[in-house]
């Protein structure tokens, strides 16, 4: 995989790109810098954006053209959105928004920073208008956002102890060694390791922490997106874990493929589907694959899969 490529996304736009090797040390100031930002977000008194559901389709798209400005939920997982050593705002997901609210008449994106587990409530509490953080879709959280269409298709895979010693390559070999797993607040890799049958779950702020926890033994394995665990073990050069190969979760017996995408307040149709309308053209002209190849995609993880499917229990 090549280096990731960083990506700045300023209130401005995206920043002309420049390759920085993103190594452990600008991943540890990059937590500081997404703690540091989302307690500026929560307290400096930004004015909400009511939404009423007045069965119309809602009115915020308008709101924000008049504004000139979207607040995005970001959750500080690379690569998908976080705040990067410079306290801007980098990511895929930020990137994609920067170019599709641009061509919504909407100029200007700014970040509110907060825990991936807070995402769904601090959207419908009006403290950010859109969560940018590549939210994998299911029946879950469809009843209680409305979802874009995904723009990414992912596997997972594993940070485990170089040479891994315990040979963990699926779920289910986790949970025949009896292994201390870890993985991030919410993360969909804890039903995948309750539904193999892991006992020992430990949730972890960050990748960065999961890799830490594996090279110092407090577990066994961290699990997480492939995108987000080739990308910090090559970044962090780490002499004492590796990741896994990518490992297809198992639910009912069936394989599963995780899909990503932005989520919208429910009412706010109008604006899932006027920003789902300029996804697919993205999507069709390739650009989106070059938007997000930087941060570490290629093209089997691009996806035709929709909303819909995702939703349907």
């Amino acid at each position: 995989m090549a280096p990731l490529q960083r990506n700045t996304i300023r209130s401005t736009g995206i920043a002309e790109n420049t390759r920085t090797g993103l190594r452990r040390r600008s991943l540890l100031a990059g937590a500081a810098a997404l703690g540091v930002a989302g307690a500026v977000g929560a307290t400096s008194g930004c004015s909400r954006v009511a939404t009423a559901d007045t069965g119309d389709g809602g009115t915020l798209l308008d709101q924000l053209r008049a504004k000139g400005t979207v607040r995005l939920g970001l959750a500080g997982e690379q690569p998908y959105s976080y705040i990067g050593k410079d306290g801007e705002m980098t990511g895929s997901a930020p990137a994609i928004a920067t170019r599709i609210f641009k061509e919504l008449g909407v100029d200007n994106v700014q970040p509110f920073a907060t825990e991936f587990g807070s995402l769904i409530t601090g959207l419908n509490s009006l403290q950010f208008d859109v969560v940018a953080a590549g939210m994998y879709i299911n029946p879950e959280r469809c009843e209680q956002v409305i979802f874009a269409d995904p723009e990414y298709q992912m596997l997972d895979a594993f940070i485990v102890r170089k040479g891994n010693p315990k040979n963990l390559h699926t779920y289910k070999d986790i949970a025949d060694a009896g292994a201390k797993m870890a993985t991030g607040v919410g993360y969909a890799e804890i039903g995948y390791a309750e539904e193999a049958g892991v006992k020992s779950i430990t949730t972890l702020p960050d990748q960065l922490a999961g890799l830490l926890a594996v090279e110092q033994g407090r577990v066994d394995v961290f699990a997480g997106t492939a995108v987000t665990v080739f990308n910090v073990i090559e970044e962090t050069e780490s002499t004492k874990a590796e990741a896994t190969k990518e490992v297809t979760p198992i639910v009912d017996g069936k394989p599963v493929i995780d899909v990503g995408g932005f989520a919208f307040r429910s009412p706010e149709t109008n604006l899932r589907d006027s920003f789902n309308r300029e996804l697919h053209k993205l999507k069709q002209s390739g650009e989106l694959l070059e938007i997000m190849r930087p941060f570490g995609f290629t093209k089997d993880q691009m996806t035709t899969i929709t909303a819909k499917e995702k939703c349907a229990p």
